[in-house]
């Protein structure tokens, strides 16, 4: 935690928020010596004029506390909050750069709960750090020293009180520590139940699973309300016991401080101001174990996002880095080979191939043959285990990520849209676009009609794009893609919630357009129909290329190739491709 506050934190507030505590804590010391002089000087002495000044000046200087008290909580609850705010911001920032394979480390509930959950541990703690932790040390040691001056032999009491509640405290917090860190770690388990029966309720209805995902639910929750409800009694166990130990301790004071009025070895104000000192001295002691029930959270919340902001990058970009050699599209891959993590099977398997600008390339094969994971590796969402991928003749580990990401335009298996307008969606791809090069790009890819029908570029995308049908999500993820200008068109898997007759247009549509024509065109797909018309036909079985040419050329000697077009002639589809 120290880490980020050093980062985060504004330090010139930082130090005006301990000054202002400074100031009313000051302020808080003096008011019982006020006290203690108008009791022995005024009140004991029936000295009118004596209440009155001395009744001022605690006004005064009770006045000065307020707006002390007041500097402080802006300063601390501002710089708590825009604490809060720069290491969010950094967080995603850093979750937005991550490749997949650092992405998957984490998880998508994990990364949510940090970026939520975590930070508001980090922010709440901030705020009582700059409020307790400053005020609380600074009390402790001007009461204790105020109060040994008023009473040197009832400081004793107190002492002894102090130390009671130093075992106590130590002994609670050393088991409510790892539990604190235990809760974080269920916190993220029942975010991820959540979200996978959230995204899921459709298939969950399907099946009828209603109750078994409510059992799951209820198993997850049960363990996290178990946790909280252990660690939470031990933490709460704090303030009754001191509460009984601070009444303890002021029955003390009263017995003794009476007896030595009695003798008349102590001043009936002094009495007071001193069992002021004690109530202070506990309070700060009271204000610091409170702090030992936020820190431990905190500075769990604090480890996990720090395991996000220092995670090393696995894909980083060269020291030197250069512009593509060429100003013709093209793209190579020369002796791939991948494999996922600290995998020890390839993923895929000396891949080779290339295509210049106007050609298609088109890759088929089973499912779990390697056909995603392929494309992933030519925007670098992953790095090849050995071999190397061009682009424009240019090796894509030796461009910035940034200019990479420019000449290579993606549609994913599953198409993603945002929240806000067709018009927002489609200006992902194109910042610069006109209305006429967006509807363009949507006549391209079949899908201006049903916008228009909705109302136009203005038409409202819902969470995830679920006010479209599946085919509709597909043609306006297909249309951002063609909107951008790029050297390498993938489109991966994106046809297939496509009807035949929408296929076949759409695909004649791309060979048409100009863009498309300029460029290198990466198709995979799961249907003979949809390659037949590409220029090379990679086949993949187990993440090795078992056959590659045209489908003329397949269809005659590649068993694999065979097999899958025999698997769709039974369904018809032969005579479409």
């Amino acid at each position: 935690m120290i880490k980020l506050a050093k980062k985060y934190l504004v330090w010139w507030a930082v130090v005006a928020a301990v000054l202002f505590m400074v100031v009313q804590v000051s302020c808080d010391l003096y008011l019982p010596t006020v006290t203690s002089n108008l009791i022995d000087k005024g009140v004991a002495q029936n000295d009118i004029n004596y209440i009155w000044t001395q009744g001022l000046k605690m006004l005064g200087v009770a006045f000065i506390g307020v707006l002390a008290a007041g500097g402080n909580i802006f300063f601390a609850a501002t710089q708590s909050q825009k604490m809060g705010k720069k290491i969010r911001s950094a967080l995603y920032r850093k979750i937005i750069y991550l490749a997949d394979q650092d992405l998957d480390k984490f998880g998508d509930a994990s990364l949510i709960t940090r970026n939520t959950n975590d930070v508001v541990q980090i922010q709440n703690v901030m705020i009582q750090v700059l409020r307790m932790m400053v005020m609380a040390p600074i009390m402790l040691v001007g009461a204790m020293v105020l109060a040994f001056v008023k009473s040197p032999h009832l400081t004793v009491v107190f002492l002894c009180a102090l130390g009671v509640l130093l075992v106590s405290v130590f002994v609670i917090m050393s088991f409510a520590g790892p539990l604190f860190k235990k809760l974080q770690g269920q916190t993220d388990r029942l975010n991820l139940v959540f979200r996978e029966g959230l995204t899921g309720v459709r298939v969950i209805r399907a099946f009828n699973r209603d109750q078994y995902e409510q059992d799951r639910f209820d198993k997850y929750n049960n363990k996290y309300a178990k946790t909280g409800i252990r660690v939470f009694m031990l933490t709460s166990l704090m303030f009754p016991l001191m509460t009984f130990i601070l009444s303890g301790t002021n029955v003390g004071i009263v017995w003794f401080g009476a007896k030595m009025i009695s003798t008349n070895s102590l001043a009936v104000g002094n009495l007071v101001s001193f069992m002021t000192y004690a109530t202070q001295i506990l309070i700060s002691f009271m204000m610091l174990s409170m702090l030992f029930v936020f820190i431990p959270r905190a500075q769990a919340s604090a480890s996990r996002i720090n395991e996000v902001l220092e995670v090393n990058d696995s894909i980083v970009d060269a020291d030197e880095t250069v512009a593509p050699k060429s100003d013709s599209a093209s793209l190579s891959f020369d002796h791939v080979d991948f494999k996922y993590g600290d995998s020890k099977k390839l993923a895929l398997q000396d891949i080779n191939f290339s295509a210049k600008a106007g050609q298609t390339v088109a890759i088929i094969g089973e499912t779990g043959s390697g056909k995603s994971s392929l494309v992933n590796l030519i925007p670098r969402l992953y790095d090849v285990s050995n071999g190397e991928i061009k682009i424009d003749d240019t090796s894509i580990k030796d461009m910035s990520q940034k200019e990479l990401h420019k000449l290579i335009s993606i549609t994913q298996q599953k198409a993603v849209l945002f929240t806000g307008t067709v018009k927002e969606n489609m200006m992902y791809g194109n910042e610069d676009a006109t209305d006429d090069e967006i509807w363009h790009a949507l006549e391209v890819a079949k899908a201006a009609d049903f916008v228009k029908e909705e109302g136009g570029l203005d038409t409202r995308v819902e969470q995830n794009g679920d006010n479209f049908s599946g085919g509709q999500k597909q043609r306006l993820a297909i249309a951002r893609t063609i909107l951008k200008n790029a050297d390498v068109y993938v489109f991966d898997d994106s046809f297939s919630a496509l009807d035949f007759k929408t296929d076949a247009e759409l695909r004649q549509a791309l060979n048409k357009d100009e863009k498309i024509q300029s460029a290198v065109t990466v198709i995979v797909a799961q249907r003979i129909s949809t390659v037949a018309d590409a220029d090379v036909i990679l086949v993949l079985n187990n993440g090795k290329v078992v056959g590659s040419g045209t489908h003329a050329e397949l269809s005659k000697d590649n068993p694999y190739y065979r097999a899958i077009l025999d698997s769709q002639i039974k369904k018809g589809d032969d005579d479409r491709a």
